[in-house]
């Protein structure tokens, strides 16, 4: 679907528009701008994605990372034991709380942002 927005044949913004919470407190959400920088970070705009919405870079690279091990174990039948280790020692709690880190911190980066372009 991003891969569609991003050559133009699917128009995601009439899906997504207005934002309810800038509309109401004049600043943007702590998730505006994740569709367009995920439609830059698609093109391979990764600084333009970056400077956009840091979080959602984050998350896309997080997602490629992802889909590639998991086309390596589907395909070749590799089994990568680190992951079992890794969501033995983190819990749900502490990737909940990461995220949460991240948008928080990027919604930083955002307002900062857009006060320094005022």
């Amino acid at each position: 679907m991003l891969r569609l927005a991003a050559t133009g044949r699917f128009d995601i913004s009439r899906w997504l528009n207005p934002c309810g919470f800038k509309q109401q407190y004049n600043l943007p959400c702590p998730t505006c701008g994740m569709t367009s920088s995920a439609l830059f970070f698609v093109q391979g705009k990764i600084l333009e994605a970056f400077y956009t919405q840091p979080a959602a870079v984050i998350f896309c690279c997080v997602l490629v990372v992802t889909a590639f091990l998991a086309f390596l174990m589907a395909v070749f039948g590799v089994y990568f034991g680190f992951l079992n280790r890794f969501f033995a020692e983190v819990r749900i709690r502490h990737i909940i709380l990461a995220v949460i880190i991240i948008i928080i911190a990027a919604w930083a980066v955002t307002l900062a942002q857009n006060n320094f372009q005022s």
